[in-house]
């Protein structure tokens, strides 16, 4: 295979955000990392440190430290909820594409690359979509001609603009899940069997022969088992192989690293591990969605900090043992944040039995959190030899 450093969108940003945010040091102003973005400072090692934008924190003028923080920390930035289906097509032929293409222009305008999020999912689709598969006013061959049409509209419209496309997201179940055997599970595994997945990674090549495309999926940070039945990084890399096998244009595995501070989860050498597995079949990686939670317990709640403190360390060694293992990993060439303020984060109003937040690396206020100075501090003191720059695969054809 044929690999080169960077892709040309990925180049373009990496070089013009370096030149923004890169104050030359002088005999008065010695260089000094710490005063530095996490963008600046990933860029170093050619690492796009990036995270989530929500466009409804960006265009709420009483809140201008969120933008600010949006366009002058990050180097890449993802659309948190603008580029899914039921945002884009509301109604059936008719897209709204002012939101997302507002976030392009954003992206553009602060030299950031841009992570497309996502293609194919099983949730946030619109709902004529879903209640026509539902009442069967729409057939299943109509269907894979909806999705077909889908990716190749969003997909050319954005075309020269998106480093990496989330082609396919979370389409393999839990071992909790029924039945416990890991299967391809929601609305399109059932409708259109697995073989969609290949055909997604098809139509988002033809429509765009430069961006990186990804598989992308939660709990999947190191292995486990090795047993592809209940060990899901097993499933997702033995069907990484299998497609790379048929030839399916994948560039790209992303891990979400969606983590808890009450979980186990894992170290920097296991996590490293993963990361160098998936390199051997010859595809990129990068982390996607990053955020640690904490349980609010009601000592958390009452500002009790011997219960605060533990899970603000615990956060901050799980942010690191990502970046670290990123970092080690030439392959690794993203890592994104899934929002970046408590104020504005999706886990308190998902994880609510028990309640659970605390999960990003600014605060409500936008105070930087312990978990924000350890990723600074892993940027700033990785390098030669074991931190070296990335190497991206060329797109596949």
């Amino acid at each position: 295979m044929k690999l080169r450093q960077w892709s040309t969108v990925g180049l373009v940003a990496v070089a013009t955000v370096a030149t923004l945010n890169t104050v030359p040091a002088t005999a008065s102003r010695p260089y000094d990392p710490t005063t530095q973005s996490l963008g600046t400072l990933g860029l170093r090692h050619g690492l796009h440190v990036g995270t989530a934008v929500s466009m409804d924190a960006l265009n709420d003028a009483s809140d201008p430290q969120y933008r600010k923080l949006a366009s002058t920390e990050f180097a890449s930035v993802t659309a948190e909820n603008v580029m899914k289906w039921e945002s884009l097509e509301p109604t059936r032929g008719t897209y709204n594409w002012a939101p997302a293409d507002q976030f392009v222009e954003f992206a553009k305008r602060n030299r950031q690359s841009v992570r497309g999020h996502v293609l194919v999912w099983h949730n946030q689709l619109p709902a004529w979509l879903t209640s026509g598969v539902a009442d069967g006013s729409i057939s299943k061959q109509e269907l894979r001609e909806l999705l077909r049409k889908h990716i190749t509209t969003v997909v050319n419209r954005y075309k020269g603009k998106i480093w990496q496309w989330d082609v396919v997201n979370e389409a393999v179940s839990d071992p909790w899940d029924t039945p416990s055997t890991l299967h391809y599970k929601g609305f399109w595994a059932q409708n259109l069997g697995p073989g969609y997945i290949a055909d997604a990674f098809r139509w988002a090549r033809a429509a765009d022969p430069k961006a990186l495309l990804f598989y992308n999926d939660y709990n999947i940070e190191a292995f486990g088992s090795g047993n592809p039945a209940d060990d899901k990084t097993q499933f997702v890399y033995d069907m990484t192989k299998s497609l790379r096998a048929q030839g399916v244009p994948i560039d790209g595995v992303g891990s979400q690293g969606h983590l808890g501070t009450q979980y186990g989860n894992f170290d920097t050498l296991q996590v490293t591990a993963a990361l160098k597995k998936f390199a051997g079949l010859g595809v990129a990686t990068a982390f996607t969605e990053v955020d640690v939670r904490s349980q609010l317990t009601e000592g958390v709640q009452a500002g009790n900090s011997e219960e605060i403190n533990p899970r603000l360390q615990a956060s901050a060694a799980n942010f690191s043992v990502l970046m670290k293992a990123c970092l080690a990993v030439r392959s690794c060439l993203s890592y994104t944040v899934w929002g970046f303020s408590d104020n504005h984060s999706w886990v308190p109003g998902w994880f609510d039995d028990p309640p659970e937040g605390l999960a990003t690396i600014y605060d409500e206020n936008y105070q930087p959190k312990r978990a924000y100075q350890e990723l600074k501090s892993d940027l700033i003191f990785a390098g030669p030899p074991y931190v070296l720059p990335r190497i991206a695969p060329k797109p596949r054809r």
